[in-house]
């Protein structure tokens, strides 16, 4: 896929996704409009909508349909979304700004801005099973997909990382323990997302373990390369202070490899990303493909 047409498909699919969003929750539901305002407040952010893209990039990729997985591409979203409304809490990173916008507890209230985070949490659940209820996924799939987004969103994936990375300080946190962090509080959900493409397209245990590796070497890349990006970036496109770790304290890839050798690294685990979908007879034109090399050159 050449870099205009990956520009187009990732368009493409962030407005598929913001459709998605103006129809949340089942219209004879009787919610709070509090409630679905902050909780679409933050769904309607924008970002790079990454991890709802690699569930259907995978899919397509392995001969799935895209409407079958756009329910669980709007689950990893909506379950990323959710961490990152309680990521900016004061009590967590207490931020302002988020995406160049008031960060949710900023407009709505801290009170209504942790139960928007907890209804997209348990929303996204109820979103896997309709890939199962309206597009005639396998259940046994479903079932497999709501197992790895339990894990991998929870105390042993991403909540995990979260907790480490709080506890972590400058001068006690070594690399280990950095790539433990960067591992699960942004791995876990980009190799969930992988997986989860690759479930609703019903692939092969081979399949499914290539897109494992693949995305376990492009989470920490792309971790790498956000901390990279908060040293150089440009805020403009950032939407959100750069420095913001040197600010907080935070243990990092450039704090403790310096900023060259951190881009090595990021580029030797696209490399190794690459190579892993190749290797398991992925085309070299794919989708993946093309994403794994837009993330190791993006500049936001």
């Amino acid at each position: 896929m050449s870099p205009s047409e990956l520009t187009g498909y990732i368009g493409e699919m962030a407005r598929t996704l913001d459709e998605a969003w103006s129809r949340l929750l089942p219209e004879t539901w009787q919610v709070p409009q509090t409630l679905v305002e902050a909780m679409t407040y933050s769904l309607q952010a924008g970002g790079k909508r990454l991890r709802p893209l690699l569930v259907v990039a995978a899919c397509e990729d392995l001969g799935g349909s895209r409407e079958a997985a756009l329910p669980v591409a709007a689950a990893v979203e909506m379950v990323h979304t959710y961490s990152l409304i309680h990521d900016d809490l004061p009590a967590m990173d207490n931020d302002d700004y988020r995406r160049g916008r008031l960060t949710n507890h900023k407009v709505f209230g801290e009170a209504m801005a942790i139960l928007a985070g907890d209804g997209l949490l348990t929303h996204a659940f109820y979103s896997v099973v309709q890939a199962a209820r309206r597009h005639g996924v396998p259940a046994e799939s479903v079932l497999s997909i709501v197992e790895d987004l339990s894990a991998m969103a929870g105390p042993r994936g991403m909540v995990g990382g979260q907790v480490a990375d709080m506890e972590g300080e400058q001068g006690e946190t070594d690399l280990e323990r950095l790539r433990y962090i960067h591992l699960h509080k942004t791995g876990d959900l980009i190799v969930f997302s992988l997986l989860a493409g690759g479930r609703v397209a019903g692939a092969d245990e081979e399949k499914l373990a290539a897109l494992r590796r693949f995305g376990t070497a492009l989470g920490l890349a792309f971790q790498i390369q956000d901390d990279i990006l908060d040293i150089v970036g440009d805020e403009s496109k950032l939407g959100k202070p750069v420095g913001s770790d040197i600010q907080q304290q935070k243990v990092t890839y450039p704090y403790l490899l310096g900023l060259e050798e951190s881009r090595r690294e990021a580029a030797r685990l696209t490399a190794e990303a690459r190579d892993t979908l190749l290797d398991a007879g992925f085309s070299a034109d794919c989708r993946l493909l093309g994403i794994a090399d837009y993330l190791m050159n993006r500049d936001h």
